[in-house]
């Protein structure tokens, strides 16, 4: 049997070290990641990854004014296009003459509303032999896609920790079974992270 190939990708120098949390959302939800040098499309994707989101939605950045964005995505119906692609936007390039706790905002589901802040905490060496991206603290499961936003999710929660509640047993039902609110583990979000997202491009 042959040998899986090694990565051939050279390791990065330095990494830049963001905090998100996810906006309106009591006790807070957040995650700290450490990524390589990349594009705002790539973000999208440790974000979505390290929170536990599964990317069924669409989403757009937030910063300084101006909405970043993939186009394949955005201009299929929603109508106003002024924004920036995503995909060709560098970290670099936004970040070179940021200071440390430089804040933006990434909104995922326009239906549900999850907005998130993230905050730009500095770049630093790489640590030799560690593998990146990665997630090194965060708190807090992600709820559950179309839970209904910020403001559904409290109910969400009442209901399936209340045997009694008229919608217990379908909301369980739905989700799977039972949901731990408070299990956040950073080693799973980091091969999370590291695994990446399907490339609905390719029909993958």
């Amino acid at each position: 049997m042959p040998r899986p190939k090694k990565s051939t990708a050279k390791p990065p120098s330095q990494v830049y070290r963001f905090k998100i949390t996810l906006l309106d959302v009591t006790p807070p939800i957040w995650r700290q990641i450490e990524v390589p040098d990349g594009t705002l499309d790539q973000l999208h994707e440790h974000i979505q990854t390290a929170m536990g989101w599964t990317n069924s939605h669409l989403h757009h950045f937030e910063i300084e004014r101006r909405r970043y964005g993939d186009p394949e995505l955005l201009d299929d119906g929603w109508g106003d296009s002024d924004f920036v692609d995503s995909r060709e936007t560098q970290l670099s390039q936004l970040l070179e003459k940021k200071r440390k706790k430089f804040r933006f905002h990434y909104e995922y589901d326009f239906g549900d509303g999850w907005r998130h802040e993230i905050v730009y905490e500095g770049v630093q060496p790489a640590e030799a032999g560690a593998k990146y991206p990665r997630c090194v603290a965060g708190a807090r499961a992600c709820p559950p896609e179309d839970v209904g936003g910020p403001w559904g999710y409290p109910g969400f929660l009442a209901a399936i920790r209340d045997p009694k509640h008229e919608d217990h047993e379908d909301l369980l039902e739905w989700i799977g079974g039972a949901f731990d609110s408070e299990r956040f583990d950073p080693d799973e979000a980091s091969k999370m992270m590291r695994g990446g997202l399907p490339n609905w491009r390719l029909g993958r």
